[in-house]
């Protein structure tokens, strides 16, 4: 399920390109110390008022998101699946009121893949030109990041295409539009270790099965209970009224689980880590069947995990 992601950029990133999301912002790196945090999508992150590289006060509503693959289609190279986890998607950058913009610097545009193709994704915007150039894993080694690479080879997966081309459109579609991003080092690492999906899935005996499915009530209710707040539950596949068991039904919801995205308020730099966990939208809490025992959670195909 596509919509949206954000990258763990490292120096090499930042040292390429220059701020372009604010006009005339310093090219600094503020160290922010001088003030105390402030929360995105509160009075006091009035882009008028503050250093905008100290809060975020463009893409304020952040969403660390995460993927249910069960395979990843380059097995052969070694591209595999970490067992008992959920992998990576990225954190995305949304306005205050759910609303998001993408490719917001296209001079830090390292995605060979670019979808959209334009900046707002309509016939009429502005192209965004594929990059060309070697692939963005080279560039940890040489910046003593190679403990990050790792790390992020393990838990953050592509399917279908090296991990690398992921990590490279979740940076250039939506770590360029925060406000905090313009030149520092940008992760989402330290918001996915606090987020163990499978944990508490598994902790209300919610576990990938071929053979047992389960109702959207209960993994909310798993996951509220986990991260304190509902997040977003988001099902592929089948339609459930396109399914025998949904035939003449209403329901029109997926039916294979697939993603989920925790919302946040963050105090100061999203790079602090420090935030407040809010629920997702009322208009936007799933894509899923909300029939009983409607939802696929399937295991990982054999020799799809390490």
């Amino acid at each position: 399920m596509y919509r949206k992601g954000a990258l763990v950029s490292i120096s090499a990133l930042a040292q390429l390109a220059a701020a372009g999301l604010y006009p005339g912002i310093s090219k600094e790196n503020h160290t922010c110390v001088l003030s105390d945090p402030i929360l995105s999508c509160s009075e006091g992150a009035d882009p008028s008022q503050v250093d905008t590289c100290c809060v975020e006060t463009y893409g304020g509503l952040v969403l660390q998101t995460q993927y249910w693959n069960t395979y990843t289609g380059l097995e052969s190279k070694g591209q595999l699946l970490p067992q008992y986890e959920w992998t990576i998607h990225g954190l995305w950058p949304d306005f205050c009121n759910g609303s998001y913009t993408q490719y917001c610097d296209l001079s830090r545009q390292y995605d060979p893949e670019p979808y959209p193709n334009t900046t707002n994704g309509e016939p009429d915007g502005t192209p965004v030109p594929p990059y060309k150039g070697e692939p963005i894993d080279r560039w940890f080694e040489p910046n003593g990041k190679t403990d990050v690479l790792e790390y992020m080879k393990k838990r953050w997966v592509g399917l279908g295409q090296p991990s690398w081309i992921l990590w490279a459109h979740e940076y250039s579609k939506h770590a360029t539009c925060f406000s905090t991003f313009q030149e520092e080092c940008y992760t989402t690492i330290a918001y996915y270790r606090t987020l163990p999906s499978w944990g508490w899935l598994s902790a209300a005996s919610i576990r990938p099965s071929n053979t047992t499915a389960y109702s959207l009530s209960s993994i909310q209710g798993a996951l509220t209970q986990g991260f304190g707040e509902l997040p977003f539950v988001g099902c592929g596949g089948p339609k459930y009224n396109e399914t025998e068991a949904g035939r003449g039904s209403d329901d029109n919801g997926g039916t294979v689980l697939n993603e989920i995205w925790y919302y946040y308020h963050v105090y100061g730099a999203s790079q602090r880590n420090q935030g407040v966990r809010v629920p997702a939208p009322d208009s936007f809490r799933t894509t899923c069947a909300k029939a009983k025992d409607a939802i696929w959670y399937y295991e990982r195909t054999e020799g799809s995990e390490k």
